[in-house]
């Protein structure tokens, strides 16, 4: 029984340590972008021994892919449907990507670490941008997964344009007041960039419904 509670002991331990080391590097990501990490100023900002970071990542690279997964860079779809996952299964498509891509650019908006992290990739590529990168395909894979299929209808280039509009002008809020007249930095600026992105998301989701149509009267003119 004593051994039994030192493994469990021992194994909080780990996990508490191990998040300490991801909750460091994301803070260091913030304050001082890529030019603040490396294996040293990780585990003083953790405060913890360096050869910690050996043990239980392997190695630097191996601590980024860690990050990737486990720290909590990118908002989960839980997050970024703000309390309506439960609804999907009775949504129409249209409604559902409404959901999800204003879900998500609200959450960027909350997240100052998934901000700088994004504004960083744009600047450089090394191994932990690589980590990051792939995670976020894999996750964006996973919710245009939700979808049914739109009769070819290119859902991916769509949500991308969105969804990237969303972030650029969140990251382009640092620094600047407004872009093309519109407040980066008032609720009432962010609801008319909002609005605008579900009129867009309407209007495609009206195309593909109406395209079957279309494309009948054109086969039966002929």
């Amino acid at each position: 029984m004593p051994g039994r509670g030192k493994r469990g002991i021992g194994h909080r331990d780990r996990n508490g340590t191990r998040k300490k080391i991801l909750a460091a590097l994301g803070r260091l990501l913030a304050r001082k972008g890529s030019r603040g990490l490396g294996v040293n100023a990780i585990s003083r900002e953790a405060r913890v021994d360096k050869v910690l970071i050996y043990r239980y990542f392997g190695g630097i690279d191996q601590l980024y892919q860690a990050f990737a997964l486990e720290g909590n860079t990118f908002p989960s779809l839980e997050e970024v449907a703000e309390g309506r996952l439960n609804e999907f299964p009775n949504l129409s498509p249209g409604e559902k990507a409404k959901v999800i891509v204003l879900g998500f650019g609200r959450a960027i908006r909350r997240r100052p670490i998934t901000r700088e992290l994004m504004r960083w990739e744009l600047q450089e590529r090394n191994a932990l941008s690589d980590a990051l990168a792939q995670e976020r395909e894999r996750q964006a894979q996973h919710w245009l997964g939700l979808a049914p299929d739109l009769q070819g209808a290119d859902l991916p280039a769509v949500t991308a344009l969105l969804v990237a509009g969303q972030v650029f002008l969140t990251l382009r809020s640092k620094t600047a007041e407004t872009y093309n007249g519109i407040d980066l930095h008032s609720e009432s600026g962010w609801k008319r960039i909002e609005d605008a992105v579900a009129l867009l998301s309407d209007l495609f989701f009206q195309h593909v419904a109406a395209e079957p149509v279309l494309s009948k009267n054109s086969n039966a003119g002929q």
